[in-house]
Formats: structure tokens, sequence, C-alpha cells
């Protein structure tokens, strides 16, 4: 029990920089936007998107650890090539091209436009001179990701926690109302509308990175041995998760209470900065604004540091500072393209993405059956492609008729989760191919030595 008790007092914080990592823009925009819409189906639907925005996650971060914390030698079991440049749309997708440059655009809209004068909020100067100031922060935190544990786990995250705790008790205490009735694809598959809900947060995909910003830090720390560095990965995803948990539920309470004090609206955003005004008046305002900041600035943090660390391995001529310094210019250059800009842009790119990224994933934890057989990830993850690449392309509103009428004959093609049974097919022929193939080359082998 002492063991296990001083296992965690060394390691917390290493928990606590991963929950703060996870912990950014669309981890606090998303869950009042579900709690609102899934109305009475709200604890169904956040069982979904517990899924996607948890326990994923955490099979992931366990993927990773056990990876060597390197997403591109787990993608490497696919192919070389894949696994270049799959890694490298990841990077770039949860980095500079959206979920970074979201970070800046969500804190300027609910942590800087409640304390604007009317006239200035839909001036391009104020989200211009809030980025400059945001991303020079970011930089400064993130030149030297020796300090990250220190600056982010033992410091942002403990004040980032008690802020949303304040928030959750009073909704939990003083319900503003009584939930609404569900809208859209909530009222009969709240399930399924939850786990599709997840991919926002993009959480899978941070989790494939950040393995690598968390073992660094451990090496930092002195911690060389593997198999302990595994084991306080494993550890610090058991903590986020936890903590994810509490989030995630406390914030869909809010947006499930909220529409008989604040109305119905089609973004988190809105929802639950009137929703804390309500709670809490002006005071309210001002707390969300201290979250919102806090949060996305410790995750813009460790998904830019994980971008610069993971290309300059790619391109070691080039800098780690380098590479740092240009990314933190080009996510400040997006960010003000404005938030809806970036999420629609963002969502095409996810859709293709998360389902390959979740294929590839849990293939890796059952890899030991058979023993990284290529041709078990190849055949999972093409008809995967192939599903997902029309829900991207669906969600640009580009339409292929015959591609859609072979799709539509697919299970679970109305809930964007066409994909799921084409690729355990796709793994389950693979891994009998691979098993046949073994026992081919095994019973040649007896041949030539008789």
């Amino acid at each position: 029990m002492k063991n296990i008790l001083l296992f965690i007092k060394e390691n917390l914080a290493v928990g606590l920089l991963l929950f703060a990592l996870f912990l950014g823009a669309g981890n606090i925009i998303f869950p009042p936007l579900l709690g609102q819409q899934a109305g009475e189906h709200i604890t169904t639907a956040m069982i979904g998107f517990l899924i996607t925005g948890v326990g994923l996650p955490l099979l992931a971060i366990v993927a990773i650890a056990k990876a060597g914390g390197d997403l591109q030698i787990l993608a490497n079991r696919v192919g070389p090539t894949f696994g270049v440049i799959f890694t490298s749309i990841v990077y770039l997708a949860i980095g500079p091209f959206f979920a970074v440059p979201r970070t800046g655009s969500v804190s300027f809209e609910i942590g800087i436009v409640p304390f604007l004068p009317e006239g200035l909020t839909d001036h391009w100067a104020p989200l211009f001179i809030t980025s400059i100031v945001f991303f020079a922060l970011i930089l400064l935190l993130a030149i030297n990701p020796s300090k990250l544990v220190d600056r982010v786990g033992k410091i942002l995250t403990p004040v980032l926690l008690g802020v949303i705790l304040l928030l959750a008790i009073k909704s939990f205490i003083s319900p503003m109302g009584e939930p609404g009735a569900a809208l859209g694809k909530y009222t009969e598959t709240p399930l399924t509308e939850g786990f599709v809900q997840g991919y926002l947060t993009m959480d899978v995909l941070s989790a494939l990175v950040f393995g690598i910003v968390i073992l660094q830090a451990l090496r930092d720390m002195g911690m060389s041995n593997t198999k302990k560095q595994v084991k306080t990965t494993i550890f610090a995803g058991i903590i986020a998760a936890i903590g994810l948990s509490f989030v995630y539920i406390a914030l869909g309470q809010i947006g499930n209470t909220s529409i008989n004090a604040i109305g119905t609206f089609d973004n988190g955003g809105t929802i639950i900065a009137k929703s804390a005004e309500a709670l809490f008046g002006r005071l309210g305002t001002i707390i969300l604004s201290a979250t919102i900041l806090l949060a996305c600035i410790s995750t813009a943090v460790g998904l830019l540091t994980a971008n610069a660390q993971f290309f300059n391995k790619l391109f070691p001529k080039v800098s780690y500072k380098t590479f740092l310094v240009i990314f933190t210019i080009f996510s400040a250059a997006i960010t003000n393209v404005g938030l809806s800009t970036i999420i629609s842009a963002s969502l095409p790119v996810l859709l293709i993405i998360y389902p390959l990224a979740m294929v590839l994933m849990v293939l890796s934890l059952f890899d030991h059956f058979f023993k990284g057989g290529k041709i078990v990830y190849i055949l999972a993850l093409i008809p995967t492609f192939f599903v997902s690449l029309n829900d991207g392309l669906k969600q640009m509103e580009i339409h292929i008729a015959p591609y859609v009428n072979i799709l539509k004959a697919l299970p679970l093609y109305e809930q964007s989760l066409a994909w799921l049974v084409p690729a355990i097919i796709g793994a389950l022929i693979g891994l009998i191919i691979h098993n046949l193939t073994k026992k081919s080359k095994k019973t040649s082998l007896i041949s030539s030595s008789n």
C-alpha cells in the first residue's frame, strides 16, 4: 500500500499534465452543446460521447505507450510510407492547421469578447491582437519542453480544475431548469450520435500524439527504465480519463439544464458563456474566461511541442525551435479566420482520419495475437478509408452517386459509422490470410528440411 501511494505521489503531476494537455477548446465547447441537444436522452448520449472522448483516448495512450510513445512506429506496421504520411497528417490536423488555431479562436470568443465594448466585438483588430499575445505566451511556455511538467502539470491544471469545479457544483446544486426535448439524431440514436460527436474533441488523435510529450517529460525527469515509463504513462492516462469524464459530465449537465434560463443555441461556446453568467452573474463570465484561457494555453503548448518534436525528428536539419516558431506563427495566422471557419474546415478531415486512427489503435492492442501481420492492418484500413472518405466528401457536400449508393447498403450508414463493419471484416480476412500464409511457410520449411 505504501509503495502504491508513493507511486501515485511521484507521478500525479504527469497525470495532471496529460489531463491539461487534453483539456482544450473542443473539450469545453462541445459537451454543453450535446447537453442541450440530447435533452431527455442526455445519459445515453453522454455514454457514447465518453466512449470516443475518454475510453478510446485511454486505449490510445496504452497503445502508444507500448509502441514507445511514437505514433510513426505504430503506423509503420502498415508500411513505412503510410507511417510517414498518416502520422504527418495527424500531427498537422491536431496542430497548426486546426486544433491549435481553434484554441486561439475559442480563447478570444469566450475569454475576451465578453469584456470588449460593443462596437469592437466584430472588428478584426481585437482578434489579431489577442492572437499575437496568446501565441507569444504559448511560444514562451513551449520553447523549453523540459519545464512542461512544472509549468502545466503543477501550476495550470490545479487552477483549471478549481474553476471547473465551481461551475459544476453550482450547476448541480442550483440547476437552471429542466432538460428540453431531444433534437436531431439525438431523438432516435442518442448513443451513436454522442459517439460521433466525440470525434470533434480530437482526443484519440491527441492521445496518439501526446505519448511522445509524456515520455520526453519522463526522460527529462530522469526516468530511463522503459517498463517504468510505460507504467507511468498508462497511470497518467487513467488520471486524465477520470478528469475528462468529470469535466464532460459537468459541462453536459450545464448545457442540459440551461434552456429555460438562456434559450437554445447551436454553438457550445455561447451556451457555456451564457450559462456561466446565469449561474454566477458577471463573476461567472470571469470564471469562464479563466477556464477557457487556461485550458487553451495548456493544450496549445502540448500540441505545438509535440508537432515540433515530431517534425524535428523527421527533418533533423531543422531545429526544434525553428519548427516551433514556424508552427506558432502559422497557428496565429489561421486563428484570425475565425472559429466557425476553423471548425467547418476541420470536420471533413476528422471524418476521414478519425476512423483510421481508431482502427489502427485497436489493432495495435491485439497485435500480439497476429504477431504484427501487416496484411491484417492493410485489409482493415483499406475499407475503412474508402468508407470514411465518403463521410468527409459528404461533409463537403460532394456526392458521387454510385459510390454513395454502394455505401448506403452498409450497416450504420446514417450514423456515420458505416466503416465499422468493413473494418472488422477486413481485419478477420487479413487474420485468416496471415494464419494460412504462416502455416504454408511452416509446411514448406518442414518439407525442405526433410
